[in-house]
């Protein structure tokens, strides 16, 4: 069972608070979204939980079965899929799998030709990522993410970029894929992004 406390939370860029005070307690498949305008500071939050960046004040404790996870352990639970994050754009599709695969498992052991059908991309096996297009790009970010083998699921905007088919798409993988995981989603309050969600986080609350 895996948790996450954040304890009086706060990150601030030079001198402005992004956010402070921040104490949460995440259980084992919570499904929570942190919503706030852009700029607001859910995605500064993502990633300090993420261990991307760091807190200025208070801490993020993992925890597994009672057990507290080093810090340089973290991102082996961890799934992360954003706008922000680069692809290797010179490889093609089936090498980004490949790679991927390479650090992080997949869900059901699945093999590269299974994930790109479940990301609906099969007529994209041997393009490389950078031929994508944005839409593209972010189906294999969130695809990706959702399908590797991780007890917790972030996922920032993760419907920019995606058209309504595609938001049909995102939604069903991740009704698919989402018992007992936590899955943490930022948003501008865009409902077919968090459509999963049942616990509610606004950073506005924790503006100083």
């Amino acid at each position: 069972m895996l948790t996450i406390q954040l304890n009086n939370l706060g990150k601030k860029f030079n001198k402005e608070w992004v956010f402070r005070n921040l104490t949460y307690q995440i259980n084992q498949n919570d499904k929570l979204v942190v919503l706030g305008g852009n700029g607001s500071g859910k995605s500064t939050l993502l990633q300090v939980i993420s261990g991307f960046i760091t807190e200025n004040e208070g801490e993020v404790i993992y925890q597994l079965n009672g057990k507290v996870i080093p810090i340089d352990k973290i991102k082996n639970y961890i799934s992360f899929a954003s706008p922000y994050i680069q692809l290797i754009e010179d490889f093609t599709l089936t090498e980004m799998i490949e790679h991927t695969k390479i650090f992080k498992p997949f869900i059901n052991n699945f093999s590269s030709e299974q994930i790109i059908d479940l990301l609906d991309l099969k007529n994209s096996t041997n393009k490389l990522i950078k031929q994508f297009s944005s839409g593209m790009k972010q189906r294999l970010k969130l695809g990706v993410a959702i399908l590797c083998d991780t007890p917790l699921l972030l996922l920032d905007e993760p419907v920019s970029n995606l058209d309504i088919k595609a938001i049909e798409w995102y939604k069903k993988l991740l009704t698919d894929f989402s018992n007992n995981r936590i899955i943490i989603v930022a948003s501008n309050a865009i409902k077919d992004e968090f459509f999963i969600c049942d616990k509610y986080l606004d950073i506005a609350d924790f503006k100083k």
